[in-house]
């Protein structure tokens, strides 16, 4: 930049460059003329040099003012050249735009779909996690429900009865046992299974020493233990003595009774660290049970009452046996005189076809007029056979 006064002159335009380089060139011819008119008096000589300088100069400047124009017109075709490029650059980045505008686009609703989705999938996660927090609160009243119940002496036999129950139901017949059987000295047991004799109907009965069990596990010294097997030992030996008093009576039932306990724990507990009470049981005929061996023995029960059930109706079994031969051989007579009609039918048809074949034959012959003399066929069954000669055949 070039400032004159207050004029300031962009040098970087060409125009404007080569305007200035004009303005200095007449400038110099200015000077160059004023020079000259100032040595008027000089010979012919310089004003011919001055002259030929003067159409030099003329030259130069009709030069330079050509090739502003040259320079106008490449700064024009530059111009337009860049004024397309940067339309095509405008479209290119449009085109770009929109395509990029149609990518996010899509990106957005798979990841819109995506995300509903997922938070679908999430809310059915919600869903089953809220109903397993129902079920596990249900499942918490549910336990606590069975400790209220197990907490009572009334409830808790109650439930061993019931155990009791269900375990016969599944593995005996309806007509094998009765609940809450009522012997002939008053006493009411749990269950009395129908054995036949012997060993005679064999009573079981329900106990659970729980009380006794939990202060077993609750125990922490040496003391505690000490009275906490004390306690279950007396506990399991009344047991023991009221279910062979009361269950075990000569000439009404087997020679022994089973104690139900309605816990595995307490079973485990029982043969694992008290075997003196199981042997005290095996001693008073009482054989001590939980649910999974109570199920066992009673398999073993309705395997006797199978037996004894077989037995009984060993009479009626040959009975049937008898009527069943009966009929096996009613059967095979009649088969027999089945077959014996089937051969009969056999044959007849046979003879019929041997009729209808000979049958076919002579009227074949009738129809060909062929009334030579044929040899005498023989059939039982048969009519005469009727022969024809020439006599009877010219007065045909």
């Amino acid at each position: 930049m070039i400032q004159i006064g207050d004029i300031l002159i962009d040098t970087s335009d060409p125009v404007t460059l080569a305007t200035l380089i004009g303005a200095l060139l007449l400038f110099a011819v200015l000077i160059l003329l004023i020079r000259a008119a100032r040595a008027a008096g000089t010979s012919a000589r310089m004003a011919e040099a001055l002259a030929r300088e003067m159409g030099g100069v003329n030259a130069r400047v009709q030069g330079l003012s050509d090739g502003q124009q040259q320079l106008f017109g490449g700064l024009s075709s530059v111009s337009e050249a860049q004024a397309l490029q940067q339309q095509k650059t405008l479209e290119l980045l449009e085109k770009r735009l929109a395509d990029v505008t149609e990518a996010m686009g899509q990106s957005l609703s798979s990841s819109s779909r995506n995300t509903a989705q997922s938070l679908g999938e999430l809310q059915q996660r919600l869903q089953a996690i809220d109903k397993a927090q129902e079920n596990i609160t249900k499942l918490s009243g549910d336990v606590l429900s069975l400790q209220d119940i197990l907490s009572n002496k009334q409830t808790r036999g109650a439930f061993g009865e019931i155990q009791l129950h269900d375990i016969v139901q599944k593995a005996l017949p309806r007509d094998s046992y009765t609940l809450q059987a009522t012997l002939s000295n008053g006493k009411r047991a749990d269950c009395l299974i129908h054995l036949p004799n012997p060993p005679g109907p064999i009573a079981i009965d329900s106990k659970f020493p729980l009380e006794a069990y939990e202060a077993l596990r609750r125990a922490e010294t040496e003391a505690e233990l000490r009275d906490a097997a004390r306690f279950l030992k007396t506990s399991v030996k009344k047991h023991i003595a009221d279910i062979a008093d009361k269950y075990i009576l000569e000439g009404e039932t087997a020679d022994g009774a089973l104690m139900f306990l309605p816990s595995e724990a307490v079973y485990a507990e029982l043969h694992a660290n008290f075997p003196d009470l199981v042997r005290i049981g095996f001693a008073a005929r009482v054989w001590i049970v939980s649910p999974t061996t109570c199920m066992a023995t009673l398999n073993t029960m309705r395997a006797i009452l199978k037996d004894a059930r077989m037995r009984e109706q060993a009479g009626a079994i040959r009975r049937e046996l008898a009527l069943l031969h009966g009929d096996v051989e009613r059967l095979g007579t009649r088969v027999e005189n089945l077959d014996r009609h089937f051969g009969q039918a056999a044959k007849d048809i046979s003879e019929i076809k041997i009729s209808a074949d000979k049958a076919g034959r002579r009227a074949r012959r009738l129809d060909n007029f062929d009334f030579e003399e044929l040899a005498p066929e023989t059939d039982p069954g048969s009519e005469t056979v009727v022969r024809l000669g020439p006599e009877a055949q010219g007065q045909s």
